[in-house]
């Protein structure tokens, strides 16, 4: 008997648990009625009616549709129907199985790295994925992890064949870890000592010094071809967003100064653990803060052990723009829980429907997508989802149908398989 390879092996099973095929674009005018609407910019609207065709939104009110064979109309009685939520900051597709080297894309050798494009290694039938749709998350910035510039996210919708197909805003923007002030010493078992981080100030000259080049470069219009620099040319023509990952309020504020010095337009920071310690230069500089999962310990022993819940409600009360990330550890699958992080801040001060913002609008209004998504309003993608309880609370959220640029997209998964399967099993309706 014949040896079958590995790689046969794999290929069959993957045929086999492959991702649903992407939903056919919507053919027939669709009206939902008799839902709790949430608008995702603060409103609700009860018993409220909304209508899409084409992929886009047309009417959003209380008044019912006329009868007519052209509509198919779903009648969401005690069902609540919302934007689909956005995952900033994601690595969603870039990596399936930590352990397996080979499917791991999320990160890239060298240090300054702005023209690796994350877009280019999402895979659209990450199994993950479809775990992060039955929670109502259908939007997601793809993001390259690793380097100093780590690389190019996109804003991609999560049906699609291809990573082509994906694309809401192609190279949205360039990702900088800002440099540490302390680096922090033994492992996770056994933490030691933070320790000053002596190439702080060296760290961040290489930067300049890198940027400095690469402005040179792309106003001189060389001919010589390179192509790391001309990758950064977006930032000084104003159309990316520079995201600068930073945590600590030393870092927060040199970074605002790093963004000043090379004249950058369009700046974002990522993580903002302390934001909330100079909210007042963010909202002078115009600086929104992608916020760091609150579903986290305290960063420093002396801090308050709710810290992490309450820092939204800080921000807020400070008028700082701000949308929540979830990166960190086990991110990829924990990405299904984005909307009960917002459930959290609620819990900690913030209007639910201000909670709502958090994953939607300010989501779509940070990544330069609103004019297209983040909010139910008549001209923006049908991109939502109904659910029978409340989408921030893990105890009620049961998402009963969605929809992405229109089209009805499937909500099964491996997961709802293997329920289906034990069910069976064991007799269980």
């Amino acid at each position: 008997m014949k040896k079958i390879s590995l790689f046969i092996i794999a290929s069959i099973c993957n045929i086999a648990v492959g991702q649903q095929v992407p939903a056919a674009k919507q053919a027939k005018t669709i009206a939902i009625i008799n839902a709790t609407i949430h608008i995702g910019n603060g409103q609700i609207i009860e018993n409220g009616t909304l209508v899409f065709s084409a992929g886009k939104i047309i009417e959003v009110g209380t008044s019912k549709p006329s009868k007519s064979d052209l509509i198919d109309v779903i009648d969401a009685a005690n069902q609540h129907l919302y934007p689909g939520f956005i995952a900033p900051n994601s690595t969603l597709g870039l990596v399936e199985i930590d352990a397996v080297k080979a499917s791991d894309d999320e990160s890239e050798i060298g240090a300054f790295n702005p023209h690796i494009r994350s877009i280019i290694a999402y895979n659209p039938e990450s199994k993950i994925i479809e775990t992060a749709r039955q929670n109502g998350i259908l939007m997601a910035q793809i993001t390259p992890r690793g380097s100093r510039i780590a690389g190019t996210s996109s804003v991609v919708q999560l049906d699609a064949w291809n990573w082509q197909e994906s694309i809401v805003k192609e190279n949205d923007g360039i990702h900088i870890e800002f440099p540490q002030t302390f680096r922090k010493s033994g492992w996770w078992a056994e933490p030691g000592a933070n320790e000053v981080n002596k190439d702080y100030i060296k760290q961040i000259d290489d930067l300049n010094t890198f940027f400095a080049d690469a402005r040179a470069y792309n106003l001189e219009k060389s001919n010589q071809v390179n192509l790391v620099y001309q990758a950064m040319n977006g930032l000084f023509t104003n159309t990316e967003i520079l995201y600068i990952h930073a945590n600590n309020q030393k870092q927060i504020i040199d970074a605002v100064g790093f963004a000043n010095k090379n004249n950058i337009k369009k700046m974002v920071i990522v993580g903002g653990y302390e934001a909330y310690k100079v909210a007042n230069v963010l909202v002078d500089n115009k600086i929104a803060v992608l916020l760091k999962n609150p579903h986290n310990l305290p960063e420093n022993a002396e801090q308050d052990v709710n810290l992490p819940y309450k820092n939204a409600k800080l921000l807020f009360d400070k008028g700082v723009l701000f949308a929540l990330e979830n990166s960190g550890d086990k991110e990829r699958m924990n990405t299904r829980n984005l909307p009960f992080l917002a459930g959290t801040c609620a819990a900690y001060g913030i209007d639910k429907e201000e909670a709502l913002k958090l994953i939607t609008l300010n989501s779509a209004k940070i990544l330069g997508i609103d004019a297209q998504c983040g909010s139910l309003e008549v001209g923006k993608d049908a991109t939502l989802f109904l659910s029978k309880g409340d989408a921030l609370d893990m105890r009620t959220n049961k998402v009963v149908g969605a929809f992405i640029q229109g089209r009805k997209i499937s909500l099964k998964s491996h997961q709802t398989e293997l329920e289906k399967n034990y069910k069976e099993k064991y007799g269980q309706n």
